[in-house]
């Protein structure tokens, strides 16, 4: 089975809130988003979920509220008169504040608001139930984040403080944003060039150019794309974080959607372009005319863990994982490993061969194959729920072959044959790919 990635596209920019509201989008689940404050030990912070229009685009938007009804977004009124933008904010709105601190003490005039420094917010992240993937990202996001202020104030990174509202904010964007691909089950990110903005933004002692400073200094090493259309501040501090930490580069040269695009929405609406960023996600096109072999003999890996590693391999980006037994030095016995990649994700394949078998040295070819075009297709089970099922055109007819790992799962919830199961969900994605294929002829 292909593993399943995502791509990025950040052309209107990129903000917390604005990943959220894809990640929903996409199909994580609502109910997750809502309890993850409680899990981070922020019961007091509520989440809205709402659908709205940005320039024709049905999106997802996503707003974060403390007690009393204060958020970091645009066009709301926050608690006592103030706006509280700090550099962590993500509006998309040109008349925001900003404030980031090296102490409370630093901004006396709001002394009333409570405030959290980087390395408190560490520590909450340190102490959820997150798996590791998750927390080292999180933990790595802030770690950036206190960088870039602390460059800015002159301060220590986790003594840099932050406004409560924004601190918490932040904390559910970085964390959700995150761990929404962990609920989505992808674990590879790529981006599309990142959009900016233009223009002025308010912070706490006056205006400046966007991007805002701390926002200039987290897209270093990201690539960035015109702006067009785009004006205002596009991508935030949180935004460009979640960039850093999350994505691997530019997607592969080849893929394919696997599902309708999700869009996240921004707090503001111009009306001439649509403020949401798009989530697509993706499965590579595997049948590309080069690959790269990857192979190597291990005769000190116990066999039960070799399932082990062909799934990391996989989920790594090969397209093809085969083994077979055979006979080493002084009549051990071992086994052949060859995995396949597209060029561009030999790397990655490889680095994760290395890491999870006991081999310490492999050989690498470089292929061409001709494969058919295929195509994945969703079919509805018995119970209601999808199954995946691998497409083929054959120019004289159509076959199809559903996934395995669905088809057993389904198998076990039903308590049926697996193979009958098979049999007849091929059957039913063939007449409908089938069908399909009639209706695009006729129109």
């Amino acid at each position: 089975m292909t593993a399943r990635f995502a791509i990025i596209d950040p052309a209107a920019g990129i903000s917390g809130d604005m990943l959220l509201g894809a990640l929903v989008d996409a199909g994580a689940p609502p109910e997750w988003l809502r309890g993850l404050p409680e899990r981070l030990r922020c019961p007091e912070v509520t989440i809205g979920i709402e659908e709205v229009d940005r320039c024709g685009v049905r999106a997802r938007r996503v707003v974060v509220r403390l007690p009393g009804g204060l958020t970091e977004g645009p066009g709301e009124a926050h608690a006592r008169g103030h706006v509280h933008a700090h550099p962590l904010g993500h509006g998309h709105e040109h008349g925001h504040e900003h404030h980031a601190h090296a102490s409370p003490a630093d901004h006396a005039h709001h002394g009333e608001h409570a405030h959290r420094h980087v390395g408190d917010l560490i520590a909450m992240i340190e102490e959820a139930p997150l798996s590791p993937w998750v927390r080292e990202r999180a933990v790595r996001a802030f770690e950036l984040l206190g960088e870039a202020e602390g460059r800015i104030h002159g301060v220590p990174p986790r003594e840099v403080a932050l406004h409560e509202v924004g601190a918490l904010d932040a904390l559910v964007d970085i964390v959700g944003g995150i761990e929404g691909f962990e609920q989505l089950g992808i674990s590879r990110i790529y981006a599309w060039p990142v959009a900016l903005g233009e223009g002025w933004v308010r912070a706490a002692h006056g205006v400046i150019p966007v991007p805002a400073p701390a926002t200039a200094i987290l897209v270093e090493g990201l690539e960035v794309r015109s702006n067009g259309p785009v004006a205002g501040e596009a991508t935030t501090p949180t935004g460009a974080v979640l960039l850093r930490v999350l994505a691997e580069g530019p997607p592969p040269a080849r893929w394919r959607a696997v599902q309708g695009a999700a869009w996240g929405a921004g707090g503001r609406d111009p009306g001439a372009y649509p403020n949401a960023l798009r989530l697509l996600i993706c499965e590579g096109a595997t049948e590309a005319g080069e690959v790269v072999a990857l192979t190597t003999d291990v005769d000190d890996l116990t066999p039960e863990y070799v399932e082990a590693l062909r799934e990391a391999l996989l989920a790594a980006g090969a397209l093809d994982v085969q083994t077979w037994a055979t006979h080493g030095k002084k009549g051990r016995a071992s086994f052949r490993l060859e995995a396949l990649a597209a060029p561009g994700e030999a790397a990655s394949v490889e680095e994760a061969l290395f890491r999870h078998s006991t081999t310490i040295g492999l050989r690498r070819t470089t292929l061409e194959r001709r494969t058919l075009p295929r195509r994945t297709i969703e079919v509805r089970a018995e119970d209601g729920s999808a199954v995946r099922v691998k497409v083929r055109d054959l120019g004289d007819g159509i076959s199809a072959k559903p996934e395995y790992d669905d088809i057993i799962e389904l198998a076990r919830r039903v308590g049926r044959p697996a193979h009958e199961l098979a049999r007849e969900l091929q059957d039913r994605a063939v007449r409908s790919a089938a069908d399909q294929a009639g209706a695009s002829r006729v129109n």
